[in-house]
């Protein structure tokens, strides 16, 4: 019988989501479900020094919104509990004496002055940054070179020290990468890190390996930064015993910046203009605020079928995708080995996409937030729903509906004379005086009337039809923006579309 597939995303609660770790949530969550598999949330926050307040939530609000919620995780808990490293401190320093027992691990009491010492001492033109290593824990402070009654006089003191992995000097680590197939590294180019550190928490290093085998994750998916550290874990889970349970490999593409060049960074989203955070995040210590991609407008939708496409399609042309979809076509080998351009443009367009096929009354309750915070109320809920459905595929992002949606419930405040002035002449304010003693008239007030009775009076005062449609929009709208000019006056109504082209005419 095949064991049940399990995946797993562990960030560390150290600031905002960058949009890889949701991408990284993403593809996990795909690849669970598809198998009908578990998906676990375990925060990796063994490093206090980095834990930021406020940053867990963040990411629990995170996957809420993007709909990619854990089956396992701290907030809902789970048969492997606790999901935070920090509550399963006491689980870990018995691996970590089990390595040193078995040889593959020693305690190292260095002191961080002679940690700097070893790397002044050390330092060559060849090797400008001396790692503690093979060649180099011979010469420091450590169960390897001190006598066994010493490290025994030194812990019973309750000397600091950490325990540190003994790397191999000369060996070949090989393993099977999902997406990038046979790789290999040679131990002597990796230091000895350190599994338990002085205070007692494990680094990454042991954690990740020891609740990957306690809470039986079956595949792990992560960020190619990772490779790095890949000979160190698959060592330890060899050197544990538990090879034969470890978990398949997949080491996800990098997102790179629009130009190709380098890992995409707030810094560069900041310097181009554009969200990298899932979500707003304002640092708790700075009070730096960093846009999010849903305050920007964007539909959690939209969000997710972007990210799957970075780095990853179906083999086919299809672009948008449901995650209905998504699960049902993922596959983990149609992942790219190369790192995917962030093109903010063709993110808009998805967003776009999917404003035009949702069904974006739902999303009604968010766009009458967002007028009201524009300082435009919204008294009618019919008539908002009217004008969603005019407007919604004028709208790139949520926000967009403030200027496509807004004159309909509040008077512009400022008005594109600009724009009327050049062209406007007497025989264009008689029309426009005729024509709102034609609308006072009117006896149906529909769009298709509206445009026939202006068009007819067009002819009458012998002026193109086409050269009346800029200012009577602006002088509805206020701008050179908006749907159909008599769509627009029909939702308006007739009394706020007379008082409208009477305010204008009084300043023409």
């Amino acid at each position: 019988m095949s064991k049940k597939i399990r995946v797993r995303f562990a960030p560390s609660p150290t600031g905002g989501l960058h949009l890889g770790g949701v991408r990284t949530v993403l593809f996990n969550y795909l690849f669970a479900k598809k198998m009908g598999g578990d998906f676990i949330l375990r925060i990796e926050d063994t490093d206090q020094t980095r834990f930021v307040e406020g940053a867990e939530q963040y990411i629990i609000d995170t996957l809420t919104w993007c709909g990619l919620t854990p089956d396992e995780s701290p907030f809902v808990g789970g048969p492997y509990a606790p999901y935070r490293q920090s509550e399963r401190k006491a689980i870990y320093r018995q691996y970590a004496e089990q390595l040193v027992e078995s040889g593959h691990a020693y305690y190292a009491f260095d002191t961080p002055a002679e940690l700097e010492q070893m790397r002044l001492d050390f330092k060559t033109a060849a090797n400008p940054s001396p790692q503690y290593n093979h060649s180099i824990r011979e010469k420091m402070k450590n169960s390897l070179t001190l006598s066994s009654s010493e490290v025994q006089s030194l812990l019973k003191a309750g000397t600091p020290h950490v325990i540190r992995i003994k790397m191999p000097a000369y060996e070949t680590v090989t393993f099977t990468d999902m997406i990038r197939g046979e790789v290999s590294f040679q131990t002597a180019q990796v230091d000895d890190k350190v599994l338990l550190k002085a205070d007692g928490m494990p680094t990454y290093h042991l954690a990740v390996v020891v609740d990957d085998y306690l809470m039986k994750i079956s595949h792990a998916f992560r960020g190619e930064e990772w490779l790095p550290s890949a000979p160190v874990h698959i060592l330890l889970w060899k050197y544990l015993g538990w090879e034969n349970d470890m978990p398949e490999w997949a080491h996800l593409p990098l997102i790179l910046k629009p130009d190709g060049h380098g890992k995409l960074s707030k810094r560069d989203g900041d310097r181009l203009g554009f969200p990298v955070f899932a979500m707003d995040w304002t640092d708790p210590k700075t009070g730096e605020k960093t846009t999010g991609f849903k305050e920007r407008g964007f539909l959690p939708e939209a969000f997710v079928n972007l990210l799957a496409l970075l780095g990853w399609n179906d083999g086919t042309d299809q672009e948008i995708f449901s995650i209905a979809e998504l699960i049902e076509k993922f596959s983990i080998d149609r992942v790219h080995k190369g790192g995917a351009k962030f093109d903010y443009e063709k993110a808009k367009w998805f967003n776009a996409e999917w404003i035009k096929k949702s069904s974006i009354v739902n999303r009604q309750s968010s766009i009458e937030s967002l007028l009201a915070d524009a300082g435009i109320p919204v008294d009618d809920s019919d008539k908002l729903t009217k004008v969603i459905l005019l407007v919604k595929d004028r709208c790139t992002l949520l926000t967009d509906f403030v200027q496509q949606a807004g004159f309909f419930f509040k008077k512009p405040e400022t008005i594109d004379m600009a724009a009327i002035q050049p062209k406007w002449d007497t025989s264009k304010k008689a029309f426009f005086i005729a024509l709102v003693a034609a609308y006072e008239n009117a006896t149906t007030w529909e769009a298709v009337e509206l445009e026939s009775i202006c068009k007819e009076l067009a002819n009458s005062h012998q002026l193109k039809a086409g050269e009346l449609m800029l200012p009577l929009r602006i002088m509805l709208v206020g701008g050179k923006f908006g749907p159909g000019v008599f769509d627009i006056a029909t939702i308006l109504g007739k009394t706020d579309t007379i008082a409208r082209i009477h305010k204008v005419l009084s300043l023409l």
